[in-house]
């Protein structure tokens, strides 16, 4: 179940982090934190790998002759991936207890609620192909606040380049792209831990990563289409309701 709700809402700007927390905290199952966040985050990294095939294999190709354009563009992820890799190896530890603290994912929904309304109007003013350096920078710092519970990444990046001018499936394509770094990179980190772990353990892992590669390429098409019809700003009344029903119900328990 966990497992679904990863592959649904990962590529969908309602947190997935977030809704992990919350039907955990439902189902009174015990919190993982990082360690089921990235077993689940690295098979939606499959999912964007298969939707993207086409795109990633075009920048491989190019990457490997010299191509200019699929350097730049590869560049400009790697920078991206930057804020977030920083912030990770400078606070991995204290980003780690916000899981432990169901509030902090209510309060994060409404932050990603107020950064997904600002899509309203940006995304009518957003008509770049690819964003440029700097711009490329700014929206890896929101991918860096994303590693917080509730906020969502997919979101907070889009919304980051429409506000920057770049067109929404452009938008939507340097967001997922950019995450294969970061999710590489904190499935390497915690590599050492999962390989300790018992085997009775690794399954249920396992098993949730494999039903969220599913569930995720279904909601990256779901995602884009969405994006190009101009929608995104009304996830946001999705993600304020639950953020407050959420907070409720943490306070009546």
């Amino acid at each position: 179940m966990l497992g679904a709700v990863q592959g649904l809402t990962e590529f969908l700007p309602v947190s997935s982090s977030g809704h992990l927390v919350i039907f955990q905290a439902l189902l009174g199952v015990r919190d993982e934190g990082l360690r089921f966040e990235v077993a689940v985050h690295l098979a939606t990294l499959a999912s964007v790998l298969i939707f993207y095939r086409r795109r990633v294999w075009v920048l491989l190709r190019g990457l490997c002759v010299g191509e200019r354009e699929a350097v730049v563009y590869t560049g400009k992820l790697a920078l991206a991936s930057l804020p977030a890799v920083v912030l990770v190896l400078a606070a991995g530890d204290a980003l780690e207890r916000q899981f432990e603290v169901p509030a902090v994912t209510g309060i994060c929904l409404w932050v990603t609620g107020a950064a997904l309304w600002s899509t309203r109007r940006s995304a009518q003013r957003a008509f770049l192909e690819a964003p440029g350096w700097g711009a490329a920078f700014w929206i890896g710092c929101a991918q860096a606040l994303a590693i917080l519970p509730g906020v969502s990444r997919s979101g907070t990046t889009v919304a980051a380049a429409l506000a920057l001018g770049v067109r929404p499936a452009a938008a939507a394509e340097f967001s997922f792209l950019m995450s294969v770094i970061v999710i590489s990179g904190a499935t390497l980190r915690l590599l050492p831990e999962l390989a300790g772990m018992p085997a009775a353990a690794l399954q249920p892992l396992w098993l949730g990563s494999a039903v969220a590669m599913l569930f995720g390429v279904a909601a990256i098409a779901l995602f884009v289409r969405l994006l190009q019809g101009g929608s995104l700003y009304r996830f946001a009344y999705y993600t304020w309701s639950v953020g407050a029903l959420f907070l409720a119900w943490l306070w009546l328990h």
